[in-house]
Order: structure tokens, then C-alpha cells, then sequence
């Protein structure tokens, strides 16, 4: 059978809320960051990460935090087909946080969870033939249904010429060793447990573990003679993790000394955060594994996603893409704090960043000084922008291949938002306050806490008035606001959207925008997306090779360029796609008054009803779409 799958992993999947106060007790957390979890999940995601195909065979429960998993291994490229949904438990949380160098503290809530209801039914001989690896987890040989299930893909992964590989995961309190609030303990002695593992030590090909897992495994805390214990029942390649000083391999017969195995050396930077940083090194093992490296290499991949891990918050969401990996591997980096790097940082933001986004076609009602010329009654407006949400849900159901958009405030169109939250849209909300310049920000005073109470998914919009040949106290302010904007977006994972239009007052040729989007750049602002006025007809050729100069210089990896109105007439806006739509930069528009303009009018005056008001509204919306399909 052609292998068309890297790697299979079997195991643990859950939910991680990670306390954001580095530093203190779990018991002084006062917020929670919520990420994927789960050490086999975990791996899934980094080797997947690392451009290689792998799947996941576990279980979730029937509960907004099995859905949450199955999306995210979703966006990372994680295959889901084995990921079953369990209808009598729930989803696996654990509690974890950062106390200091050497304590991280953590809570597991697996009573009963879903990921260990997996059983030998969850196995689908065809994934598992379909796959080059089949990587097991230690904590899945700690029950007889969740053992025999793992045992059964070993099986399998024997009978299709499959590779077997164990990560000994040790966690004591997931085998009953340790108190149940006691999820730091690494290591606990015990003879029933080094039993267990070494009854399927036999059926693996390669063996990861720390050293404490090797003692468990061995069943002696010397580490020399734990690794002859095994040796004694598997011809494994064994792989050593330890710590900061990298790993050591050993294949054939355990040295006299460790050192006699091939060791290879960790990088030296600041130790941050441990958690995860197991399954960051199984993810960087196995790319140079399955890809043909020699182990040197493979261990070296392997040391390089376990820095990155150790220097950042979180696990799954810390590890590395192959590009930013081989960047670190090649030139290091001048920070110890590696998480200090803003090159590796953007470099790690963009490359990790969720969902390929070939286009865009938005609908953008988030006008708010336009409206309220129209009308001063702010629920009368509300009730405005509902009938634009409804417009762009049912636009999808018309254009079922396209990935439609919206933009849409906070302030006036709330149940707008709330409407389209759960329609496959994408979705972007201003920050701006309209007509700032230099620019300000709507909301309260805080800036992150504003945008704290966001949804991950929503796109952070930006409208500034920028000119390059602004005077330098301008430039400044704006630039220091910019900056504290895109700060802000990053720590909390939202994306940016700039739309940069220069004054009416002053004026513009076709480097204007460049030179503006290069001060920014320059500035050290990366936005995910550009949304910008369309070029003039008859210049429109030069601009958008400025354009395009600039974001390939600068970021190679921004998403796009998005493309306004300004209130045009549609057949103008309608050129301007079709130009547009063959830059291989343009994802698509982001276009208001054009679409609504007309419509606001006539429903405000009590012209036209609600009908009316969409069936204007709606026919706009199609004929731009039909441009942008048309070309």
C-alpha cells in the first residue's frame, strides 16, 4: 500500500488552560490562556508543523472542548478522520502554570475522560497501513482497554511495514502514583509500572524518553543500568533526552559510559517554560526520522523545536514551522531569552499562523460616522447592520466555494457580530476611532483590554490616515499608536488588517501607500493583511508593483491585500477587481458603501423595508462577487 501518512499518533488529547501570571501559585492565577494539549496531540501538531502528514487516533467528548480540538488539528493539517466522539465523557482539561525555572505546577482532570476510552475499535487497519510511523504513548499502556488498543496499532503497524515508536510520557498521578492534585511529580519508583512498559518495550523500533523515564522503564535510577534493563528486552534505537544539554543515542549495545553514545548537544538559551517541550522534540525527531536524516540531524531538528519550546508560554502553540526551525538551526540568534527574538517572533507568527486564506470577499459594515449621519438612534442602526449580516449569511449559501467575509463594529453592530459568529465567515471588527488623525482608538482606555474581549478569530481593523511626507511629530505619534496596536494584537494571537489612505488634502502618486506601508514596516509593524484604496485606472499597473515590491521585501509571508471602495460606483469598484484580481498579492475586497450605500438611504427615509433594503444590498454584494469569479 502506498504510504501517503508520516506518522500516526495514539493517545492523549486535551484542552491546556495555562495560567498567563508567570510566577506564582496556580492558586494566584487570576486568567487562563486556553490551548490544544495533550503530549500525542501535541507531536501531531509539531511534526505536521514541520511539513509532515500525520493523523491522530484518540477520543473527545460531545462538548465545546472536543470540538475546539478537532478544529485546531484541523487548521494545523492534523488528519482527524480517527479522532472519535465520545457520547459519555468529557473532554480532558489540565490546569498548568510557570512558578520559576524548575517548578510547573499542574492539575490533570482525567477522571473518566474521553482520550482514554479509546479501544481496539478505534484502530482503522487502513490509516495504519496507509503510514510510515505509528507513535505510541506511554500513559496508554496504563489500562486494559486503552493498552490493548495501542497493542492492537503496534500490531497492525508490524503486519504493514510500519515503524513503532514510544514516547515514554511518565506522568505518575496518570498511573495512580501521586496525588491527584499532584500533576508535577516527574518521577515515582514503582516495579508494576516498569512491568508494564517493558512488556511492550519489546514490539518498538525506537524508544524517546528523559532520563527519568528511562529509570521507570529500566526500573533503576542509574541511568546506564535502566538502559541495559531495556536493551535486555528490545533492540529499540534509544533516544535520551537530557534537558539542556540535548540527547544521546544509542543503537546496539549500551556504552560504559553515556558519553559514548552519539550525543548531541542542546542549544543554550534560557529555560522558560518545560511543559511541552517533550513533544516539540518528538515532532523535530521524527521529521528527520521519517524524512531519511541520519540520526545527528534528526536530533539536531529534535533539539532545535525543544528550544523553542522551553523559551515560550503554551506547548503545541510554541513549536516551530520547518522554515522557522532550519532559520534558527542555520544563524541562532543573538537573544538567550529566545523569546525576545522579533525576528524569530515574526518569523514564528507567520509561518504558524492558522488556515490558508486564498481569498477574501468581505462585506464591510463596519461604517459608524457614515451611519449615524444617516440616523441618531444606535439601535436603529443595529437593526441596519443585522440586515447587512443577513445579506452576507445568505450570500454563502449563493457562493458555496468562496470564503466570504465581513467587517463589523463593536459598538454599533454588537448583534451584528453576534449573529455571524458561527456562520464560517470571516470576520473583522475596527479598533479605530473613525476619523482619528492622528489616530485613536474606540473603546475603553485600555487598549488590550479592550481587545482582550474579543474572539480569537475576529481580524483586528485598523483604519489610519497616513502620508509618507507627514510632518515627523505626526509620523511619531501615529507610528507609536501603530505600534501599540500590532503589540497588542500579537500577545493576544489576533490578527491585524491595516487600511492605510492618505488625507484627502495631500497629495498622491503611485509610491504614496509603498512609502507609507514601508515606514511601518520599518517601524516593526507586520500586518497580517493589507486593505487598501484600489490604484487609479490608468496607473494601476506601477502601484501595484510598489505595492508588491514593498510586502515581498519586508514579509514575504503577510496574507494579502484586500481592496476598499471608498464608496466608488460599482462599475468603477467592478473594474477595479477585475485589474486587481491578477495580482497574485490581491486576496480579494473588502467593499461597504458601494454595497450598502444606496440601501441605508432608501431604508433610513423609510423608502424601502427590510426586503427592500437586502434585496439592493444583496444584488450589489452578487455582482462583485461575479467580478472577482470572472476573473
Amino acid at each position: 500500500m502506498v504510504k501517503t501518512v508520516d506518522a500516526v499518533m495514539i493517545g492523549r488529547a486535551g484542552v491546556d488552560l495555562y495560567g498567563e501570571q508567570i510566577g506564582g501559585r496556580l492558586e494566584d492565577m487570576g486568567s487562563f490562556a486556553k490551548y490544544i494539549g495533550g503530549s500525542p496531540t501535541n507531536t501531531a501538531i509539531g511534526a505536521a508543523r514541520l511539513g509532515l502528514n500525520t493523523a491522530l487516533i484518540t477520543r473527545v467528548g460531545n462538548d465545546a472542548m472536543g470540538r475546539f480540538i478537532r478544529e485546531e488539528l484541523q487548521r494545523e493539517g492534523v488528519s482527524t478522520t480517527a479522532v472519535r466522539t465520545d457520547p459519555d465523557r468529557l473532554t480532558a482539561l489540565v490546569l498548568l502554570g510557570i512558578r520559576d525555572q524548575v517548578s510547573f505546577p499542574l492539575i490533570f482532570y482525567r477522571e473518566n475522560c474521553a482520550d482514554m476510552a479509546i479501544s481496539v475499535d478505534d484502530i482503522d487497519e487502513a490509516l495504519i497501513a496507509s503510514a510510515r510511523a505509528v507513535v505510541t504513548s506511554g500513559t496508554h499502556f496504563s489500562t486494559p482497554g486503552t493498552k490493548a488498543a495501542s497493542l492492537r496499532a503496534l500490531e497492525l503497524a508490524a503486519k504493514h511495514d510500519a515503524a513503532r515508536i514510544i514516547d515514554l510520557d511518565y506522568r505518575p498521578v496518570l498511573w495512580g502514583l501521586a496525588d491527584k492534585g499532584d500533576g508535577e511529580t516527574r518521577f515515582v519508583s514503582s516495579q508494576s509500572v516498569t512491568s508494564h512498559l517493558q512488556e511492550v518495550l519489546s514490539h518498538m523500533d525506537v524508544v524517546v524518553g528523559t532520563e527519568e523515564e528511562i529509570h521507570i522503564a529500566g526500573g533503576s535510577t542509574d541511568t546506564l543500568e535502566a538502559l541495559r534493563a531495556i536493551r535486555a528486552v528490545s533492540q529499540a534505537t534509544f533516544v535520551v533526552k537530557l534537558g539542556a544539554q540535548g540527547c544521546v543515542v544509542i543503537e546496539g549495545a549500551v556504552p560504559e559510559r553515556l558519553e559514548q553514545g552519539l550525543i548531541v548537544e542542546g542549544f543554550p538559551i534560557e529555560v522558560f517554560n518545560v511543559l511541552g517541550a517533550g513533544d516539540a522534540f518528538m515532532g523535530g525527531l521524527l521529521h528527520g526520522y521519517l524524512r531519511g536524516k541520519d540520526w545527528h540531524t534528526a536530533c539536531r531538528y529534535a533539539n532545535a523545536c525543544g528550544a523553542f519550546a522551553v523559551s515560550r508560554h503554551a506547548c503545541a502553540p510554541s513549536y516551530p514551522s520547518e522554515e522557522e526551525m532550519q532559520t534558527f538551526i542555520a544563524h541562532g540568534s543573538d537573544h538567550f531569552r529566545l523569546r525576545e527574538d522579533e525576528a524569530l517572533n515574526q518569523l514564528h507568527w507567520s509561518t504558524t499562523r492558522q488556515g490558508e486564506l486564498p481569498e477574501v470577499l468581505a462585506f464591510a459594515f463596519d461604517h459608524r460616522s457614515q451611519l449615524e449621519a444617516l440616523c441618531d438612534d444606535p439601535a436603529k442602526i443595529g437593526d441596519f447592520k443585522r440586515l447587512c449580516a443577513e445579506v452576507t449569511a445568505e450570500a454563502v449559501a449563493h457562493h458555496p466555494d468562496q470564503q466570504l467575509g465581513a467587517l463589523c463594529d463593536h459598538r454599533l453592530g454588537q448583534e451584528a457580530l453576534f449573529d455571524m459568529a458561527e456562520g464560517g465567515l470571516w470576520l473583522a471588527a475596527p479598533i479605530e476611532l473613525p476619523g482619528s488623525r492622528p489616530l485613536r482608538f474606540e473603546g475603553g482606555p485600555s487598549l488590550a483590554g479592550t481587545l482582550r474581549a474579543w474572539p480569537k478569530g475576529q481580524v483586528v481593523k485598523c483604519l489610519c490616515y497616513t502620508h509618507p511626507d507627514d510632518g515627523d511629530a505626526m509620523w511619531q505619534e501615529q507610528r507609536a499608536t501603530l505600534l501599540e496596536l500590532f503589540t497588542a494584537t500579537r500577545e493576544l494571537g489576533l490578527e491585524l488588517l491595516l487600511e492605510f489612505i492618505p488625507p484627502a488634502d495631500m497629495p498622491k502618486d503611485t509610491t504614496t501607500l509603498a512609502r507609507s506601508m514601508t515606514q511601518a514596516y520599518e517601524a516593526g509593524i507586520f500586518p497580517d493583511w493589507w486593505k487598501l484604496p484600489a490604484p487609479e485606472a490608468d496607473n494601476w499597473e506601477a502601484e501595484w508593483d510598489a505595492w508588491n515590491k514593498v510586502i515581498e521585501t519586508h514579509d514575504p509571508h503577510c496574507r494579502g491585500v484586500l481592496l476598499l471602495g471608498l464608496a466608488a460606483p460599482r462599475a468603477d469598484v467592478r473594474a477595479s477587481i477585475a485589474r486587481a484580481s491578477e495580482q497574485p498579492l490581491c486576496k480579494g475586497f473588502a467593499v461597504g458603501r458601494t454595497i450598502f450605500g444606496e440601501a441605508a438611504e432608501a431604508w433610513f427615509a423609510g423608502r424601502v423595508d427590510d426586503a427592500g433594503a437586502k434585496a439592493l444590498m444583496s444584488a450589489a454584494l452578487d455582482d462583485l462577487i461575479a467580478a472577482w469569479s470572472a476573473s
